[in-house]
């Protein structure tokens, strides 16, 4: 796994757990208009329906309830540029769980609306200094609060994509912190300065081992929207396809990202 030697940007804790209540806030919304038909329907999940992906998503704020719970940590061990990395390890029990909810809460608009409700007192209660027992490692309550930006858009778009016609909308501030978070990945895995990485409007990196780029225009520029972007770091499209589509611009010899892509399984 990739380690993160140091954190290179900051995020607004206020702007983020309002980033984070807003996207929930438009999946809840959403969750409200969907028919019993709808919730039957497959994702691109492997063999996960709506109604389980829908479970999946109050797990986001669900596991920081369940990490405040917990007994807090005596230091800190982990980054927030650990996490993407770290996921892929709970992937089987994550899907297990997810299903075993989806069975267990019927209905799925009371279910979140609890799990918001908790969420909100607990944030109220608690500084983001707080340490968190997550499964990753002793990390904060603010580091951890911006990966959740992860996991609800991720599942925004998993929901928009399975329910042709939905159109869960995205919040602009959650948006903006998954496309940086998950470029910020890139960067730790593929340490350099060969490449720029040019996800407007949120992110610019610059990654891969080569000759460092100084003045005028990077001789290696990868440039993509944010939605095909976190597709592309957490394996809902794949790189070939997107180059062929046009969905990425890739010009340079080192600006071929497939074999860095997926990030996050």
């Amino acid at each position: 796994m990739p380690t993160a030697k140091k954190r290179t940007r900051t995020y607004d804790p206020a702007k983020i757990r309002a980033a984070v209540l807003a996207q929930f806030g438009h999946l809840r919304e959403a969750v409200r208009t969907l028919t019993s038909e709808q919730l039957a329907r497959p994702t691109r999940l492997g063999d996960w329906t709506v109604r389980d992906l829908v479970a999946h998503t109050g797990m986001a704020l669900e596991a920081v309830n369940r990490f405040i719970d917990r007994p807090e940590p005596a230091k800190q061990e982990v980054t927030l540029l650990d996490w993407p990395f770290a996921t892929a390890a709970n992937s089987a029990g994550i899907a297990d769980t997810s299903r075993r909810l989806a069975e267990q809460n019927p209905d799925l608009g009371a279910y979140l609306a609890a799990i918001e409700h908790r969420f909100t007192e607990n944030l109220d209660r608690h500084p983001g200094t707080r340490l968190l027992a997550t499964g990753t490692g002793p990390m904060t309550l603010a580091d951890h609060l911006v990966t959740r930006t992860v996991e609800l858009v991720v599942h925004t778009d998993d929901l928009n994509a399975a329910v042709p016609g939905l159109a869960v909308p995205y919040d602009r501030q959650a948006l903006a912190a998954c496309t940086r978070l998950l470029a910020d990945a890139l960067a730790v895995k593929a340490p350099g300065a060969s490449t720029e990485v040019r996800i407007p409007p949120y992110a610019v990196v610059q990654c891969v081992e080569g000759p460092r780029h100084t003045r005028g225009t990077p001789p290696n520029v990868v440039e993509t929207d944010p939605l095909t972007w976190i597709r592309l770091a957490t394996g809902r499209a794949a790189w070939k396809d997107a180059v062929a589509e046009a969905e990425v611009s890739a010009s340079g010899e080192r600006a071929d990202l497939g074999e860095l892509l997926p990030l996050m399984a």
